[in-house]
């Protein structure tokens, strides 16, 4: 009896450690994989652009609900508070009063801007957008990533996904799930 038992153990435990090492492997292979996706191999990739805390944040050109062209890199020499959302998000709506009281209160006197890129392609519409605009009174730029592009670079698989951006356009934190104003005004006084 206890020579079935020890063998089941054994067996079980063989088991287990196959398990675990194909798990290992198919995440080392998805990472590797999304990195050559994204062009973040840093072999081949010698501005160290990923979105690691240290890497540099990849750019990207959306419209504004108001129609101009951001492009992320032209805000280097600030603090950016780049958050991904959308409409439908309870956790986003949740924490957009927080981020415009900071807005309104310290974003000049911080050197920080608050890009707000609302997941287009997965939202209700623009006319949703512009009347969720309306209604919490944002006045930060609010971006429409209408083709899914930087959600899917930015890797927003839950929202709200924010990224902390130094003045160098360096990554400095990655926060998912929503903040409030002590929150955010935290992890902005720590970017450089």
């Amino acid at each position: 009896m206890k020579k079935k038992i020890i063998a089941l153990v054994v067996i079980a435990a063989l088991i287990a450690i196959a398990t675990i090492s194909f798990v290992r492997g198919n995440i080392d292979e998805q990472e590797a994989f999304a990195g050559e996706q994204m062009g973040t191999d840093l072999a081949n990739n010698p501005a160290n652009e990923g979105l690691g805390q240290g890497n540099v944040a990849p750019n990207f050109t959306l419209t504004t609900l108001a129609g101009e062209e951001v492009t992320l890199a032209d805000y280097k020499g600030k603090k950016i508070v780049l958050n991904l959302w959308a409409t439908w998000c309870g956790p986003c709506k949740a924490e957009m009063p927080h981020m415009q009281n900071y807005y309104e209160d310290m974003a000049e006197k911080e050197n920080v801007e608050i890009l707000a890129v609302n997941l287009t392609s997965s939202d209700v519409g623009i006319d949703k957008v512009k009347a969720f605009q309306d209604d919490y009174a944002l006045s930060f730029p609010i971006l429409l990533d209408e083709d899914g592009v930087v959600g899917e670079a930015y890797q927003a698989i839950t929202i709200p996904t924010t990224y902390m951006i130094d003045t160098t356009g360096t990554i400095q934190n990655k926060i998912v799930g929503p903040m409030d104003e002590q929150m955010l005004a935290d992890y902005i006084s720590n970017l450089k």
